[in-house]
């Protein structure tokens, strides 16, 4: 990742960035977009009340939470924490009060349950 990028993602600078439609209320930024085998690296940006509805991870995805708070079956993750979903583990995600989350999938992911 250049430098450039990481010092807008330590420093809060993520809020300047453009992101353009995910999900309902979840919006993407780019980072790095899927190409071949590579991973994709994103930005995800959660409205407060939003979600994502139960889906397979087909490889892994690590997360950071940049902001806010990020939750799903097994918890509550604030702003720092770091979460790491292994290749075939499942669950949904949602956000109360609306998150921002750096987000990196080795594949992109299998929902299992429409919205």
């Amino acid at each position: 990742m250049p430098e450039t990028t990481r010092e807008l993602l330590t420093s809060g600078g993520w809020k300047e960035l453009a992101f353009g439609p995910f999900r309902d209320q979840v919006t993407i930024h780019w980072i790095r977009p899927f190409e071949d085998d590579q991973p994709g690296v994103a930005l995800l940006k959660y409205e407060a009340g939003a979600s994502v509805p139960r889906h397979q991870h087909q490889g892994l995805e690590t997360i950071l939470v940049l902001d806010g708070v990020q939750s799903d079956e097994a918890g509550d993750y604030g702003s720092g924490s770091y979460v790491v979903n292994a290749p075939g583990t499942e669950h949904s995600v949602w956000s109360d009060k609306g998150c921002v989350v750096l987000i990196q999938w080795d594949r992109p992911v299998k929902v299992l349950d429409a919205e």
